[in-house]
């Protein structure tokens, strides 16, 4: 038996499975730190984040087209911008107070996908083999194009109705059932 599934065993399950996940999703992070290293180093590196830009722009036209935002535009070949790069982009035609959050925050769906992965490949006893490997290659792009740029948050704030009526919400659960929002029992 392996010092890790020695280790896991002690460990209820649910904690010894997060634990290879997060094992398993390692490599990937460390490849992610090193594109992140060498892309700011020189913009022909763009091209190990390809992977996670595509990902990242089809949240945006997928989450889009399904709340009627109307995406007229993708693209995911990168252009200067000023002093900076934009890795893609897409444009929407309806964009409102009601669907400009979900559209502009899709992306972290991305992270998603590295998650269903680890989980998928730590559901039985497994070694880190060569499709591994290729898996690392394509998960850690992932890790770099989960956040929303600083265009996309801005995008977000039009959908300012939705925090009044989130609060407006909590609020009224609070005065009428208190109990939801007790953490500690007393």
């Amino acid at each position: 038996m392996s010092f890790f599934h020695a280790w896991t065993s002690t460990l209820p399950a649910w904690a010894g499975d997060l634990g290879a996940m997060a094992l398993y999703l390692l490599p990937s992070l460390a490849l992610a730190f090193l594109i992140w290293i060498v892309t700011a180093a020189h913009p022909l590196f763009f091209i190990f984040s390809v992977a996670g830009t595509v990902c990242h722009e089809l949240a945006h036209f997928s989450v889009g087209l399904l709340l009627g935002a109307e995406p007229i535009n993708f693209s995911v070949i990168p252009r200067r911008n000023g002093r900076t790069w934009e890795l893609g982009s897409v444009t929407f035609a309806n964009l409102r107070w009601y669907n400009a959050a979900p559209a502009a925050l899709a992306p972290f769906l991305v992270l998603l996908v590295p998650l269903a992965v680890a989980w998928w490949r730590t559901r039985a006893p497994w070694t880190f083999g060569p499709a591994d490997l290729a898996l690392t290659l394509l998960l850690a792009p992932q890790f770099l194009s989960f956040w929303p740029s600083p265009v996309d948050w801005k995008l977000a704030l039009r959908s300012w109705p939705w925090l009044v009526l989130i609060l407006t919400v909590a609020v009224i659960l609070y005065c009428f059932q208190p109990s939801l929002f007790r953490f500690v029992k007393t």
